[in-house]
């Protein structure tokens, strides 16, 4: 458990209006790093936690080290109420499409008309420009910024395995806040923050898009694509397994000669360099596959790692949970699920993938039950016990 005063931004509070992944991967990053992120969410709490299938995992993961509150935000009491969260707040998180915050008296004009030094972060499909009222979601992101087209084979466009953007963008979000919150100690004024999906997409392809202006031709999709490297792909083992390997200079094609005695390609003085291996990749293959076919996948591995080569052994992600160096760095927090058909199961979900200080940012604050700081919260705002009791019992807001 860490504590919270000890975090980089214990102090600042955070009031968030999301849902999905990239609004909640915004305040996590910032939970996460000890801002104090008060989750508003419907009476009945977010439908994010009801989700089925590939989205049953949303609200688990985007969702630790915050508080619920749950409100109605069409009622007079319970906008009034918000309001008052946010006359004390440092940041506003929003991802709900363009102008729905306004419609409800809450958008960056109102809330900074009242509150000078907020910084408000909004998350949306796009940035200032002719598409930035269309409904984006990561998948149209990833479509439309070139993502998907590089990721699956000709013809056969593929999204990425996860909800990729959407983190990013979140990410981007967060790195926003924290350069306002930044800024606002020399100019005392908060600012209006905008990240973005599409934008963010694109910026992932750009190293695909410099590839253009340097060569002058266009990126394949990464099945067929032309590597930099003549050994960079999957390898099969004789267990039936696979282990990807890649050897991307020149001294680590030494080591990967010296270790495995290939000594005709050690002599080879037309495979020195990588430009050379490359030009002959199709003869080095043929090669390598059947030295590495010899080796079961632990064995492979034991001698790639002893040679210091990069490699990986091709992992899913159920199979993370007992990953033994993700166990000893703390890289899996203990969290509780909330909801759903295993309601109450203890598990362990990724950290922060950063360390400062030596050290790494944990739970402070279990997933949070839909309302389950709605009396908290109030409370801190100055309401009365008796004031909170009639605002629940008139459903301006919800408590567990």
């Amino acid at each position: 458990m860490a504590s919270e005063q000890q975090l980089p931004l214990a102090g600042v509070r955070v009031i968030e209006f999301t849902h999905m992944v990239m609004g909640p991967a915004a305040g996590l990053m910032l939970a996460d790093l000890g801002a104090d992120v008060i989750r508003i969410e419907p009476v009945e709490g977010d439908s994010t936690r009801r989700l089925p299938g590939s989205g049953a995992g949303y609200f688990p993961m985007y969702n630790r080290n915050k508080r619920s509150f749950c409100v109605d935000l069409k009622s007079a009491e319970g906008t009034a109420a918000v309001l008052r969260l946010t006359d004390r707040a440092d940041v506003v998180i929003e991802n709900f499409r363009p102008g729905t915050m306004d419609r409800l008296g809450l958008g960056y004009d109102a809330l900074s008309a009242r509150n000078a030094r907020l910084i408000y972060c909004s998350e949306k499909g796009f940035l200032p420009g002719p598409y930035e009222e269309r409904t984006a979601l990561d998948e149209v992101a990833q479509m439309m910024g070139g993502l998907a087209y590089m990721t699956g084979p000709p013809g056969k466009p593929l999204r990425a395995g996860t909800s990729v953007i959407d983190v990013q963008g979140g990410m981007f979000g967060a790195l926003g806040v924290i350069a306002a919150l930044f800024q606002r100690q020399q100019t005392g004024k908060g600012q209006y923050v905008v990240a973005s999906l599409y934008e963010s997409t694109v910026f992932l392809v750009g190293q695909h898009m410099a590839q253009y202006a340097v060569t002058g031709k266009a990126a394949a999709p990464m099945p067929v694509r032309v590597s930099a490297w003549a050994i960079y792909q999957v390898f099969d083992t004789a267990d039936g397994e696979q282990v990807f390997v890649g050897v991307v200079s020149d001294k680590q094609w030494k080591l990967l000669c010296e270790a495995f005695d290939l000594r005709e390609f050690a002599a080879d003085r037309s495979l020195d360099t990588n430009n050379d291996r490359v030009i002959h990749k199709d003869r080095i293959l043929p090669v390598i596959r059947e030295t590495f076919l010899r080796f079961t996948k632990q064995q492979l591995m034991d001698k790639l790692e002893q040679t210091g080569l990069p490699f990986a052994p091709i992992a899913r992600p159920e199979q993370l949970f007992d990953d033994p160096h993700l166990a000893a760095g703390g890289g899996l927090l203990p969290v509780t699920v909330t909801d759903g058909e295993r309601r109450g199961t203890k598990t362990r979900l990724p950290a922060l993938p950063l360390e400062m200080g030596g050290r790494r940012f944990g739970i402070h604050r279990d997933v949070p039950r839909a309302g389950q700081h709605t009396r908290e919260v109030l409370a801190e705002a100055g309401y009365s016990a008796g004031e909170i009791d009639g605002l629940i019992a008139r459903r301006a807001v919800g408590a567990e």
